[in-house]
């Protein structure tokens, strides 16, 4: 997915030293000289890499993949499917209430408004907010921008706002994610809370081992605090994670981090008639179209 105000931060890097989460742009200008370290060591693994079947491996280190001891995975979009959840949701309210809304395109318009929020916390021009908040925040938003707000009771915007709790895995998920763990720790690392995580994990029967999420850092990705969460509470350094996410934006600062990064294609995250940038980049470790695919990769039987 591409996020439009993302990419100056796609530069940022780890604090060295865990230090209590600040989420302006004050914070991420210390990192600066550590980033242009790191870019210069990702160059240098981008001119060593060569494709192999559907992922890429690196020569600059043939063995990388036998020193990953940890993978964290994105969780909305990437572990489960929000799109057909979110209309069968408003199919309901339709028939319910005699409307004929495009679901789809308001399913698009909450999200970019819940993005641009979370921007907004990230950049320090709003204190943070929990992101259930945020995702009814802008829904209330929506509806009033569409003249709908008189439609909805509080109680049904709730229920609505609680879809985000209920999302689906993949098909492949679950699969691929029980491979992944007999060989590595496996966590998510979400903009999620940690209710709505949770909840997502015990109904799609995700087999993590660990539930991490951006509340824990009170910020958001591609915050590095966020990412350093994986290091404090896994116990490896940023080279032994693998972060797994169908978001270049995610993987760009997981990268500049000094993880090493998966790309999951998910061509219908948004939809049949979306189309969504699932292209390979030469900066990615892995290119894979499912979990199972990404087991595959890195020999999980």
């Amino acid at each position: 997915m591409t996020l439009a105000g993302l990419d100056r931060r796609d530069r940022q890097s780890k604090p060295r030293e865990r230090k209590m989460p600040d989420a302006s742009p004050r914070a991420f200008s210390s990192e600066v000289a550590t980033a242009s370290r790191e870019e210069n060591a990702s160059r240098q693994r981008d001119s060593e890499c060569s494709r192999v079947g559907e992922g890429r491996t690196c020569s600059e280190h043939p063995n990388w993949r036998d020193e990953l001891r940890a993978i964290v995975f994105d969780v909305q979009g990437t572990c489960a499917d929000y799109y057909q959840p979110l209309l069968r949701a408003g199919a309901t309210i339709n028939r319910s209430k005699g409307l004929a809304l495009d679901w789809a395109e308001l399913a698009a318009e909450w999200r970019d408004l819940y993005r641009t929020a979370l921007d907004a916390v990230i950049d320090g021009k709003r204190p943070w907010l929990r992101v259930d908040r945020i995702y009814r925040e802008a829904l209330d938003r929506l509806l009033e921008q569409r003249g709908l707000d008189g439609l909805f009771a509080l109680h049904e915007r709730d229920e609505l706002n609680a879809i985000w709790t209920r999302l689906e895995a993949w098909p492949d998920a679950v699969d691929g994610l029980t491979r992944l763990r007999r060989r590595f720790t496996i966590s998510t690392l979400s903009n999620a809370g940690m209710a709505a995580v949770v909840a997502i994990v015990k109904q799609a029967h995700l087999p993590f081992d660990a539930i991490l999420t951006a509340e824990l850092a009170r910020s958001y990705k591609p915050a590095p605090v966020v990412y350093q969460l994986a290091v404090d509470y896994l116990g490896y350094e940023p080279g032994q994670i693998l972060m797994v996410a169908c978001h270049k934006y995610d993987l760009k600062a997981a990268r500049a981090f000094g993880m090493r990064t998966a790309f999951v294609a998910r061509p219908l995250e948004f939809g049949p008639a979306a189309h969504p940038d699932v292209a390979p980049e030469s900066w990615f470790d892995c290119h894979v179209d499912s979990f199972t695919a990404l087991a595959d990769a890195l020999g999980a039987a």
